[in-house]
């Protein structure tokens, strides 16, 4: 499994720790995103920027959207499935999207592919919906689950 994490919230008079996490995170900008795998040490990162970021469960549809149609290769060109034939063992970027939705794979696995996605800020009469309260109550922060994909989808 992986996440989709999404900075919300900027970095002034934020504590040192927190920034550096982001920072870890390659979360350096607001609406920026990373596809990152589920694991333990993530988890922590995430709990301890969760007032500044929000993330959610990643679906291989939507790994697959970001990628062809946000992702950069090194230089600023978009991402092709020739792209993704030459510098990974899958044969598209379908393919590719759907190991890294798996946890079989890893954005990193492709070299030349930018870490941060860049997205626009979230589109519709909503927008962020609040950001300095959590997803629960309504705002913007914190853990999603499946409805994260309706959030990137807007940022699209």
């Amino acid at each position: 499994m992986s996440w989709i994490v999404v900075r919300a919230r900027s970095d002034v008079k934020v504590e040192r720790s927190i920034r550096e996490t982001m920072g870890m995170l390659n979360l350096t900008r607001v609406n920026h995103a990373v596809i990152i795998p589920e694991n333990p040490q993530y988890k922590g990162m995430l709990q301890k920027a969760k007032d500044y970021i929000t993330w959610g469960d990643a679906d291989a549809g939507l790994i697959e959207k970001m990628i062809s149609e946000r992702g950069r290769l090194i230089g600023d060109k978009p991402v092709t499935d020739a792209d993704v034939k030459e510098s990974t063992d899958y044969a598209n970027i379908k393919d590719f999207a759907a190991a890294i939705a798996s946890g079989d794979a890893t954005v990193k696995d492709m070299a030349n592919l930018k870490r941060v996605f860049r997205l626009h800020p979230p589109r519709g009469p909503k927008g962020w919906g609040g950001i300095k309260r959590t997803y629960v109550v309504g705002g913007a922060l914190g853990p999603r689950g499946e409805d994260i994909s309706a959030l990137v989808e807007r940022m699209i």
